[in-house]
């Protein structure tokens, strides 16, 4: 005979509902404000907007990218100081604000310094709130709570297309970024009802106040570390990744997770705009960029629902969880397959399903590679991994919008999916060697995967 929920579980989980949701509205407008520049691309290059030419425009969508690379990396110095609430809100006033700009932008230095700001905004904004649903989760859900949350991101990429298809012929591209504005009227909201993370109360000696948060909602209290590692200590966990041959298995991380996200916002980016190259309308080219991000959803659902279970191993009395970095191969190769076939002009349908499958391969792969990276470190070292291993890769980020940009500029818009799986193919290569290379060695932590977001 079941038993009832007890009511502080029934606390617990409005409050994990309460976090989750205004994190998942937040990342939402993440991901429009991220997706809607590929999306109004082609109509800006058509229309030769600012005297927009293929190559200005990959320079342009490097811009937002590099930006989400300085606000990733000073997401957790600015969170440690002021609370990841207060951060949050800062990053959806920053990107709105941001988006103001490009709106009334008269220029393409003027629009380029809009979507620079926006990747501030972004870039701070994902990695706090991935901490802030990953405190308040129920005990056991936290990877499957981080691929619900992920959904929204491409949930937004989504609302981008749609936003495009119903405003830019009728009302004009500014009008697209108005809409990314109205993320403004979010922030009051994230500021009266979102909770201050649990981790960042103790981290801050407000023990009292934590506890009472976390036994009124029943949920887990973040224990307590005995002394924040200093710019030493985080020196030594970055030189002990190069330590032995760990410096082999740390540049196949790295360079796998270049390739990832090269081939992460290179898609993100010029998908309409490449679409639109091999033939087809700019409805249909929108349409893509829907039926990609909705692959996406399901992609991480998938990541998430397996980072939660147990990982097999394959040697008899405990060896190397290898799942994650033979499942981030395997799709890279599946992703690079689906990415070359975009290049082939197919039936519609045909096409609708092989974009659908590499949205799900594709965001899914990169996921994996934290999994991965998150598996072969220790605990003290874990951090200091997966945060470098996602920062090599966000100059991935940078550089693959200005590959397709240059690709079109030069007229070899046809070899811009080949280029893009290209680069799949080699985070295929490279994570398949780390994970040859890492079934033989001892393994360093049992610990399961942390979810870290794709993006």
């Amino acid at each position: 005979m079941s038993s009832s929920p007890s009511p502080l579980s029934a606390r617990g989980s409005r409050l994990a509902l309460l976090v989750v949701g205004l994190c998942w509205l937040a990342v939402l407008f993440d991901g429009l404000d991220m997706f809607i520049y590929g999306s109004v691309l082609p109509h800006l290059l058509e229309t030769k907007t600012f005297g927009l030419t293929a190559d200005t425009a990959g320079d342009l969508g490097s811009y937002a990218t590099f930006g989400m690379l300085v606000g990733a990396l000073a997401a957790g110095t600015i969170a440690d100081r002021i609370g990841r609430k207060k951060l949050m809100v800062s990053c959806v006033v920053l990107f709105s604000l941001a988006s103001a700009v490009c709106a009334i932008a008269d220029s393409v230095a003027v629009f380029g310094l809009g979507r620079t700001l926006a990747g501030v905004g972004l870039g701070g904004l994902l990695p706090t709130a991935i901490s802030m649903v990953s405190d308040y989760a129920p005990r056991g859900r936290g990877a499957i709570v981080i691929g619900l949350l992920m959904t929204a991101h491409h949930a937004g990429g989504i609302l981008s297309a749609y936003v495009a298809k119903w405003l830019v012929d009728p009302v004009g591209w500014r009008a697209a970024f108005w809409v990314c504005v109205l993320p403004l009227l979010f922030a009051p909201v994230l500021a009266r009802f979102l909770p201050e993370s649990l981790s960042f109360l103790v981290a801050k000696g407000r023990g009292d106040e934590a506890r009472a948060l976390a036994a009124r909602y029943d949920v887990e209290l973040p224990a307590a570390k005995s002394a924040k590692p200093g710019a030493a200590d985080r020196w030594t966990n970055l030189v002990n990744l190069f330590r032995g041959g760990e410096w082999i298995q740390t540049l196949l991380y790295w360079l796998a997770s270049f390739g990832g996200l090269l081939l992460v916002y290179g898609v993100a980016t010029w998908l309409p705009t490449l679409m639109r190259a091999e033939g087809y309308e700019l409805g249909s080219a929108l349409s893509f960029v829907v039926v990609f991000n909705l692959g996406g959803i399901v992609g991480m659902l998938v990541a998430g629902r397996a980072a939660d279970l147990p990982h097999p191993r394959l040697r008899s009395g405990g060896g190397t969880p290898t799942g994650a970095p033979r499942i981030s191969a395997i799709w890279f190769a599946l992703t690079a397959a689906g990415v070359f076939l975009l290049s082939v002009h197919m039936p519609m349908t045909a096409t609708m399903v092989v974009v659908f499958l590499t949205g799900v391969f594709l965001n899914s792969a990169q996921t994996m590679i934290y999994a991965t990276v998150s598996i072969r470190s220790n605990a003290d070292n874990r951090a200091t991994a997966v945060g470098w291993t996602s920062g090599m890769g966000r100059f991935g980020a940078v550089f693959g919008p200005w590959l397709g940009g240059q690709l079109l500029a030069a007229g070899n818009g046809d070899w811009g999916f080949t280029a893009f799986a290209l680069a799949g193919l080699s985070s295929m290569v490279f994570i398949g060697i780390a994970a040859v290379r890492g079934a033989r060695q001892t393994p360093k932590s049992t610990a399961g995967p942390e979810l870290v977001s794709a993006h």
